[in-house]
């Protein structure tokens, strides 16, 4: 879009009557304030001095039916749609790279109900999800999604990047909790999918455009499942000598019981970050966990199996102190001087696979980033974990990257092309929860061959001008 013509004047004058003059921008400060995410790249970008993508115009609905006539002129007028929500993902996945509307969705922000008989509650997408955990807390429930992000995520990004809290292991990721959504199709259409997820009429419309990020249609209210808040939790740790007992631990541990929170870290990173924060000092894997439930009992009896489980694999009992200390600094993990943060060049790669391939991936993928780009360490962790497999929250990090963008960029895209080829060759998929965006867009063909003129089909489909998110998840 040309900023400064008539027919730019013309466009936002027909935005403006839809959401309002005070609702649609063209300032050169709000646009700017879209250009970052926390994908490395766009911060680098701008640290550095460069000027990041911005969008020509901001929007920012307050209704389904609003997004709906603003879908309607972006598809007249061909003009690329972006989704903003908290601006927290890592993937670069809001970012504007085409220009055209940034829609912000945080004035889409109501609770809809609380239905206390099915257990479920409904609100806009564009509200914080820590909003909507306060809803639920006020009547003794709880969604049980948790993530590093809920104080600054919003519903339609947990929903758009198929996104996960600390309690998944027993609760699951967004998509096991969503029951059903409203969308808005790229044509403006308004579509509700059916009210419950679990059917047998045809395929389930909700997994199509959960983890779509904005390029097959915009979430605009959800259902979730509500849980009872536990009213016993109980938290231990345990020290393995190598991340394959550990794993193989992990692995009888989800087969026989139901831990809340399950993390095992490799070495490394319990020789650095654990012993930082937490104060732990020994060497080997670490594993902290947690059970929680409605009767002590039954958490008991659980802990008493976990604890016979890890005695087989020869683990040290590290009590109880330590878990409750990983619980008690659980966000601790995220705050400055805590994680990694600019000027280091670091990233995180968060491969998922079952638990045949797991242990292989870890090493390869280790293997691969530290014996090619000498000054880069890899440091892993397994935090989110299945009955068939578990994830690795495997990160690369370079205290000294190059100070020329150019240069960074470039070997940036090294490192994660090595390390994810590397996963893919060993079996892994390429992400679990942090979604594709713009970081590993152009890894998603490798990852599904043939298999990706299925999501190429729907695109087409669904978004034939192709105006929904351009440049993401691959399409």
């Amino acid at each position: 879009m040309q900023v400064k013509s008539f027919m730019f004047d013309m466009i936002r004058s027909e935005l403006e009557d839809v959401v309002g003059v005070e609702n649609v921008s063209t300032s050169e400060v709000d646009r700017a304030s879209y250009t970052v995410d926390y994908f490395w790249l766009s911060r680098m970008w701008q640290d550095r001095g460069a000027e990041g993508p911005k969008p020509d115009i901001i929007v920012r609905p307050g209704s389904s039916e609003e997004v709906s006539k603003v879908l309607k002129i972006a598809n007249y007028y061909k003009i690329p749609v972006h989704t903003w929500g908290g601006g927290s993902g890592s993937q670069g996945g809001a970012l504007p790279m085409a220009g055209g509307i940034l829609l912000d969705m945080k004035r889409m922000n109501k609770l809809i109900s609380i239905d206390l008989n099915s257990h479920s509650i409904t609100a806009e997408a564009g509200m914080i999800f820590q909003q909507l955990e306060w809803y639920a807390n006020e009547k003794g429930y709880s969604c049980m999604h948790i993530p590093s992000c809920l104080t600054c995520g919003t519903i339609g990004g947990a929903l758009g990047h198929r996104g996960i809290g600390i309690f998944s292991s027993k609760y699951g990721k967004i998509d096991d909790q969503c029951m059903s959504m409203e969308v808005v199709l790229p044509n403006g259409d308004i579509i509700n999918t059916l009210p419950v997820p679990k059917h047998a009429a045809g395929p389930d419309l909700n997994q199509i455009f959960i983890g779509s990020e904005g390029t097959l249609g915009i979430i605009t209210k959800a259902t979730f499942r509500l849980f009872e808040l536990p009213k016993y939790m109980k938290h231990h740790a345990f020290l393995f000598k190598s991340m394959k007992d550990g794993l193989a631990a992990g692995r009888d541990i989800m087969q026989k019981t139901q831990p809340s929170i399950m993390r095992l870290f490799d070495e490394a990173e319990t020789i650095s970050i654990i012993k930082k924060i937490i104060g732990f000092e020994k060497r080997g894997a670490f594993l902290n966990l947690s059970v929680d439930g409605p009767d002590e009992r039954l958490v008991d009896i659980q802990m008493e199996i976990i604890k016979e489980i890890c005695a087989k694999y020869d683990a040290e009992d590290m009590g109880s102190e330590y878990g409750e200390k990983w619980y008690e600094n659980r966000i601790t993990f995220f705050y400055p001087d805590h994680i990694m943060d600019i000027p280091q060049m670091f990233g995180t790669m968060d491969t998922v696979a079952d638990f045949g391939h797991v242990e292989e991936i870890y090493w390869a993928m280790k293997n691969a980033i530290e014996s090619n780009f000498p000054g880069v360490r890899f440091i892993a962790h397994c935090s989110h974990w299945y009955g068939w497999g578990t994830m690795i929250y495997d990160r690369f990090i370079m205290d000294n990257p190059p100070e020329d963008k150019e240069e960074a960029l470039r070997l940036h895209n090294q490192i994660w092309n090595t390390g994810v080829r590397a996963a893919m060759e060993h079996g892994g998929v390429i992400n679990d929860h942090h979604g594709i965006g713009l970081k590993l867009s152009r890894l998603m063909k490798e990852q599904y061959g043939p298999a990706f003129q299925v999501m190429e089909g729907l695109k087409k489909s669904l978004d034939p001008n192709g105006i929904m998110n351009p440049y993401k998840l691959g399409l």
